[in-house]
């Protein structure tokens, strides 16, 4: 059980500290120059546990498995990024600015999912997707 709740959690806690530093950045500063940094710090934490857990001897072959999907991720980061940035900028509230953001992406996921992965859709989330709508509708009153 444990397995299934940490990552979770890591999640949770990473994501409200990712929202708190995006609203708390200064209207001031560069967001592609603030990124440019929190790239490069977690570039060196990424490389120092890539060479932990493969091991200096298998750096070849473990990057040697790396395809297309690192670099769209790569994108899609910095445009995730970049769009959470202005955002804020715009005078969203912390509190509503993820959860409209997440209920959308949950939403477009389930259409992904099943045209992409052909997952099930259950009569449950279409429920669920109308529910959400109607909650975005609640939340931007």
């Amino acid at each position: 059980m444990w397995n299934l709740i940490w990552p979770i959690l890591i999640v949770i806690l990473s994501n409200t500290f990712y929202n708190v530093c995006m609203k708390s950045m200064p209207s001031d500063v560069n967001p592609f120059g603030a990124l440019m940094v929190t790239y490069l710090v977690a570039a060196l934490i990424s490389g120092i546990i890539f060479i932990c857990s493969v091991g200096p001897s298998n750096i070849c072959a473990g990057l040697s498995k790396i395809n297309w999907t690192s670099v769209v991720l790569a994108l899609a980061i910095v445009g995730l990024e970049v769009g959470y940035v202005f955002v804020y900028r715009a005078g969203w509230a912390v509190s509503a600015a993820s959860v409209v953001a997440n209920i959308g992406l949950a939403c477009v996921l389930v259409f992904v999912g099943y045209f992409l992965y052909r997952e099930n859709v259950s009569i449950n989330q279409i429920v669920g997707i109308i529910v959400c709508m109607f909650g975005l509708v609640l939340i931007n009153i």
